[in-house]
């Protein structure tokens, strides 16, 4: 009796182990086929995420914080992608950003490129406005067309944003702690040369009137 109870129990173990097997290949070809999204989460409620430091629909009232309205599907895709990697320096938002999928930004991105970009609400220097208008066209305006109001750039929108957000931008370029493409790099340094620290200045008094 306890030779025949022993193979049973040996028969249940071999067949159990063998049911483990199959129900984990089948669970991880599920997993394969599911999108990676979060669960039950539309494009607008993972948008809404963003809301507490970045406005409703991404309408920023913060001045170091970007409007992210309006802007193209593309830039926001690169971007959150860039913080994801740490390519582009930040205090939360890579962490934040290493929660989410490709796919969940670019559901995110299209949500915020079908927005009102909304101009922020600020003081400008109108002297040092002008000359940066003219420092803009020079350097500037090939990439960021039309005074830097285009979302189809592809390269963000700069005329509207806030100055300290710009401010800060323009700084982590200039002491390389964000990389800048070769041709922003070699348009900034041509730029810095002859127009020193006040031409930056004059760029953010440009782009925020």
């Amino acid at each position: 009796m306890k030779i025949i109870h022993r193979k049973l129990m040996q028969k249940a173990t071999l067949l159990a182990g063998i049911a483990l097997v199959f129900s984990s290949t089948a669970f991880a070809d599920e997993k394969k086929k599911k999108p990676e999204l979060m669960t039950g989460a539309s494009a607008t409620m993972m948008a809404n995420t963003c809301a507490g430091c970045h406005g409703g629909n991404g309408v920023s009232a913060g001045p170091s914080i970007p409007i992210l309205a309006g802007l193209s599907s593309a830039y926001f895709v690169e971007i959150m992608e860039a913080y994801k990697t740490d390519e582009v320096p930040s205090t939360i938002m890579g962490r934040l950003a290493k929660g989410y999928s490709t796919e969940e930004f670019e559901k995110m991105g299209e949500f915020f490129a079908k927005q009102t970009f909304v101009a922020a609400k600020q003081d400008s220097d109108a002297g040092k406005a002008e000359k940066g208008a003219a420092i803009h066209e020079k350097y500037c305006e090939k990439c960021h067309s039309e005074g830097g109001s285009l979302a189809e750039d592809d390269s963000g929108i700069l005329k509207g944003q806030w100055k300290s957000y710009l401010k800060a931008q323009l700084m982590d370029f200039h002491n390389k702690d964000r990389k800048a493409p070769k041709k922003m790099a070699k348009k900034m340094k041509k730029m810095l040369n002859k127009e020193g620290s006040a031409g930056a200045e004059a760029l953010v008094e440009f782009y925020s009137k």
